[in-house]
């Protein structure tokens, strides 16, 4: 209804509800977060592009007056026309949050699921010029809302860099320093 794409509902019950694949019949479609990854291997030229895509399709999100369940790049996939689609409806976060909190929670979601790729293929500090050209063009109360959570995750920047305290503490540094560079860059 606003004009995202999304799986057709084809039954609904109590429990649950079962959906089309957004995919090509029969044809495994990856998620946005394996071509990124996938690109990272080879091309990160491509791998920025295809990021650039999902944060412009969170973009297309947000102007929509909505949010996502979880913005992780594993929850959106590309048709085989190219526009991204959107997967993975068991959260309702403007359930219990305003809807600047939960568009934030949606880009606090792409980041942490991307960062690390980009940093690891080089793309670190191309993606953040991207991203803070996103931030500055978007909602202010979305803006306030990231630069508050960044001032409070601001210790991550003493996280090493390295697989010293594991994938999950680099994840967050990788994370915490494209959110900052959006600030403070």
């Amino acid at each position: 209804a606003r004009g995202l794409r999304v799986p057709e509902v084809l039954a609904v019950a109590t429990g649950g509800f079962l959906m089309r694949d957004l995919g090509a019949g029969g044809d495994h479609t990856p998620s946005l977060a394996e071509e990124i990854e996938r690109a990272g291997a080879t091309d990160p030229a491509q791998m920025l592009a295809l990021w650039a895509l999902g944060l412009q399709a969170l973009a297309q999100v947000h102007a929509a007056g909505t949010c996502l369940s979880q913005g992780f790049a594993r929850n959106m996939v590309r048709g085989p026309d190219g526009v991204v689609g959107f997967i993975d409806f068991e959260d309702d976060p403007q359930a219990v949050l305003p809807l600047p909190v939960c568009q934030a929670r949606d880009l606090l979601c792409y980041a942490h699921s991307t960062a690390l790729l980009l940093r690891e293929a080089g793309c670190a500090e191309a993606a953040a010029a991207r991203w803070r050209a996103h931030v500055q063009a978007g909602d202010p109360a979305v803006a306030a809302w990231l630069a508050q959570t960044v001032a409070r995750l601001r210790w991550a920047r003493r996280l090493p860099a390295d697989r010293r305290w594991g994938r999950d503490a680099l994840r967050l540094r990788a994370a915490y320093d494209l959110l900052a560079a959006a600030h403070w860059g």
